[in-house]
């Protein structure tokens, strides 16, 4: 597996919580859209973040990291990148990958940053005309934590057959959409799941209800894709 090194051109925040890191490859780092990577912390310890970028010509990578207080697992790597500039990454890793062969209608179902994996799936597929219905589904605690929610909206309007479904947990009193669990959002509207292709990421726990509920409405176990199932 490739250990490339990259310079740390980039960190930014997208809300007081997520990072936005933009590295550059010293030399190409190839991966498909759906892909994740290690960061190289040491001997033994090399922690996976998902690319939020399909390939792109000038090589850059996209992260979209966390940094709640008290996460160290993913400050730790934030305060490397701002100290040494420069990261080693091994990648790209995952059986997850975007993987369509044919006109198929698809869910990408995307929980908090989970959000960053079904971008990276997004951008490839918005990269030439759709010739099949492509649904979003991202689920956030609150809109604040929504940061892509414009650019979205945008991106329906350019492409008629995209939908954006943004569901939020804890919506503020002039919120019109969607409320609750983001999956459910789903199983609402697909009373039949048997034609989609479905590609999902977020916590574990919620990946396993997928699994389970998607399963039961229709969809065949080949048709799902999220790293998470080779854990759980």
């Amino acid at each position: 597996m490739q250990i490339i090194q990259c310079k740390v051109e980039k960190i930014e925040a997208l809300t007081d919580t997520i990072k936005r890191i933009i590295l550059i490859p010293d030399t190409p780092f190839n991966f498909i859209a759906g892909h994740y990577l290690q960061i190289v912390m040491g001997d033994g310890d090399k922690r996976p973040f998902s690319i939020a970028n399909a390939p792109r010509e000038d090589g850059s990578i996209e992260l979209h990291i966390g940094t709640e207080p008290g996460n160290q697992y993913s400050g730790q790597v934030i305060e490397k990148m701002l100290k040494d500039k420069l990261v080693n990454v091994e990648g790209g890793l995952g059986q997850a990958f975007l993987s369509q062969t044919d006109a198929q209608d698809i869910i990408l179902l995307a929980g908090g940053t989970g959000f960053s994996y079904a971008l990276s799936i997004l951008q490839q597929l918005l990269s030439k005309p759709l010739e099949a219905q492509v649904h979003l589904y991202w689920g956030t605690r609150t809109i604040s934590d929504m940061y892509a929610f414009d650019e979205l909206i945008t991106l329906t309007q350019q492409h008629p057959l995209f939908t954006f479904i943004p569901v939020i947990e804890i919506p503020e009193t002039d919120w019109a959409g969607r409320t609750g669990w983001v999956h459910q959002a789903v199983l609402d509207d697909m009373p039949d799941l048997a034609a989609y292709q479905v590609y999902v990421a977020g916590r574990f726990e919620m990946a396993k209800v997928v699994r389970d509920d998607f399963t039961k409405q229709g969809l065949p176990i080949t048709s799902l894709f999220g790293d998470a199932y080779a854990y759980i």
